[in-house]
């Protein structure tokens, strides 16, 4: 047991599936997904921006196949993808069988929707016998009619009625690969449904706050919502919804599972807000840096701090630091392991400070192999 306790998340017992090679629920970690918004008949397209999504961390990937044309290019899609591809299917049974026949490690769909009792049996073979997961993907605005016309508006009773009835088709038909969400743009609705949903079933949860927002006001929501759930321990995989870019998408989702120390990716930059004791630019530094320092996928820490008032504090926790010397005094402190070690000249804090991290980083992967070895 840890000497925080304060920090502890106590995770809520899943079962565990598959979307592709990754492991969803049980005891793996936390997934990030996201998803493309090119035109999926544009395999070239659609791929090149798999790819940034690729580099950036994602584990997974969602494409949306609302035709033929789309199912035809997921062929390629999902051959030059090295993530697991999600076919985001909505009515078109055909589309669903399409998709996991060309590839799809996933099928995003809600089974009520697909049509007739034969339909499903249909879609579920093709998924049964293409090794596809299943996503029951239910949201606040496009319930079925009955249960609006049951509740009178979208609440957690309707959102979580709703996710049952779909996995109860699924478990009808001897399917168990699939985990569900319960998606909802107002962060109170998303969070209550899926607290509800936790208690009624043990399948894996797959968390968002859907159309969220612009890439600030959409991050705090998402931060509040999936946050709030993580923290609780619920929640397999998140998907951040922003109107941005997808890769966005993926940096938010990993830093709010860095905030809570359920993942570690990339370097975790501490800094202040700065003010009038800072001894140099704070914040175009750290702007900078974050940039540079993209490339780094190893786990580490990276104290920023304007002044000494609460630099060599944050220096003490992190592996890297740097503190500014005051206003005026040209220089600063670069603390290693929590300790102070020398003095750099301010002009040469981002270079020197990106040599270290990537020194850093590769001492890190050295041992991490011989470990491994």
């Amino acid at each position: 047991m840890s000497v925080r306790t304060y920090r502890e998340i106590q995770r809520r017992k899943s079962r565990q599936i598959h979307v592709g090679s990754v492991a969803i629920g049980g005891d793996a970690p936390i997934s990030v997904q996201t998803m493309t918004n090119t035109v999926t008949a544009d395999a070239k397209a659609t791929i090149d921006q798999i790819r940034r999504i690729e580099e950036a961390g994602a584990d997974i990937v969602r494409v949306s196949c609302p035709d033929e044309e789309s199912t035809a290019a997921m062929k390629a899609i999902c051959k030059a993808s090295t993530i697991p591809v999600v076919a985001d299917i909505h009515f078109h049974y055909k589309r669903a069988i399409e998709a996991a026949e060309a590839g799809a490690a996933c099928l995003r769909i809600n089974p009520g929707n697909i049509g007739s009792a034969d339909r499903v049996r249909e879609v579920v073979k093709a998924a049964k016998d293409h090794g596809c997961a299943m996503r029951i993907g239910v949201n606040a605005g496009s319930l079925e009619k009955d249960l609006m016309d049951k509740y009178g508006e979208p609440c957690p009773e309707a959102m979580v009625e709703s996710a049952l009835n779909h996995a109860r088709i699924l478990d009808d038909n001897d399917f168990r690969e699939y985990k569900i969400s319960v998606k909802a743009s107002d962060a109170f609705l998303a969070v209550a449904s899926y607290h509800a949903l936790s208690e009624a079933i043990d399948c894996p949860l797959h968390l968002g706050i859907t159309e969220a927002g612009g890439l600030i006001s959409g991050t705090v929501k998402s931060a509040i919502g999936i946050g709030n759930l993580l923290w609780a321990g619920i929640g397999d995989t998140i998907r951040v919804s922003l109107s941005a870019d997808p890769v966005e998408e993926v940096r938010v989702g990993f830093d709010i599972l860095k905030s809570l120390g359920l993942r570690a990716r990339g370097v975790n930059i501490i800094s202040c807000p700065s003010c009038a004791r800072q001894g140099f630019d704070v914040i175009n530094t750290v702007k900078t840096l974050e940039d540079r320092l993209k490339h780094i996928t190893t786990p580490m820490s990276l104290s920023i701090i304007g002044c000494v008032v609460n630099g060599p504090g944050e220096a003490l926790g992190t592996d890297i630091g740097f503190t500014g010397g005051g206003a005026g005094k040209g220089h600063g402190q670069i603390y290693l392991n929590g300790q102070p070690v020398y003095r750099i000249q301010n002009p040469d804090l981002i270079d020197h400070v990106v040599e270290l991290v990537e020194k850093k980083a590769a001492e890190i992967e050295a041992a991490r192999n011989a470990a491994a070895e």
